[in-house]
């Protein structure tokens, strides 16, 4: 049976000073999945993702989650509407504490941005607790983002796009900076979390082992084009992307 279509990206144009970032770009994101984008620098792969978060309009083309048009809706909106992000650099409040963090994700997504609302409620703190065990980071609730390692900070900034409670959690490149002895154990995390939460997410990554092992599906980028798309061992296995993506010292 044909899964269903939670996020779908129709004929996608768009173009910065004439060069084309998405040429007529066709992608489906089914329920459930995880579904990888591998391509060079450059190739749109972070285009995509601002796309689908309101960042980037494109020049033509619709995107429409749980088949509704967002193609024109603010990235806040989006958010609201069950689209969440995760970035390269996690995007942390380093001076407060991971709880602090979640917290104010909880916040941010009830609507509670007045300065006079008691933020620190016991049901906020618990339920900001309960994402931190999610992620194995319930230990370091107390401690600053700034104190931890990179990995960790990750982990913490996937608590946070998870405390929005998206259908879809968008990932760019999670294991970037993230030792080679700690990437799998970081994956192996995210993977039950995401498992446990019911979210079906998307994920830029350069590393292809981690590609080969987690991913269902994967994207393939090339100066704006998807060049392929199919499971790993089909993907990986493909001249063309041998010798135009995986080859390539850069991914």
């Amino acid at each position: 049976m044909k899964k269903k279509a939670l996020l779908e990206a129709v004929d996608i144009n768009v173009q910065f000073n004439g060069v084309k970032a998405a040429n007529n770009v066709n992608v489906e994101i089914n329920e459930g999945e995880l579904l990888a984008i591998i391509g060079s620098n450059g190739s749109g792969k972070t285009t995509f993702l601002n796309l689908c978060t309101g960042y980037i309009r494109p020049t033509s083309g619709e995107i429409y989650l749980e088949g509704k048009a967002i193609t024109k809706m603010p990235p806040r909106l989006i958010a609201r509407k069950g689209i969440a992000r995760a970035f390269q650099i996690p995007q942390l409040f380093f001076e407060l504490s991971l709880r602090e963090n979640l917290m104010l994700a909880i916040a941010s997504r009830e609507g509670i941005f007045d300065l006079v609302s008691p933020l620190d409620c016991l049901e906020y703190r618990n339920e900001a607790m309960s994402f931190l065990e999610l992620m194995g980071l319930s230990d370091m609730s107390e401690k600053p983002a700034r104190v931890l390692p990179e990995g960790l900070r990750k982990l913490a900034d996937i608590a946070v796009a998870l405390a929005l409670k998206p259908r879809l959690l968008l990932l760019d490149e999670p294991t970037s900076g993230v030792s080679s002895l700690d990437r799998f154990k970081l994956m192996e995390t995210l993977m039950l979390a995401l498992k446990k939460s019911s979210v079906t997410a998307l994920f830029v990554e350069h590393d292809m082992d981690i590609v080969s092992r987690y991913a269902d599906r994967v994207l393939v980028w090339e100066s704006g084009n998807v060049i392929d798309n199919d499971i790993p061992e089909v993907v990986m296995k493909n001249p063309d992307v041998i010798e135009r993506v995986i080859g390539d010292p850069q991914c």
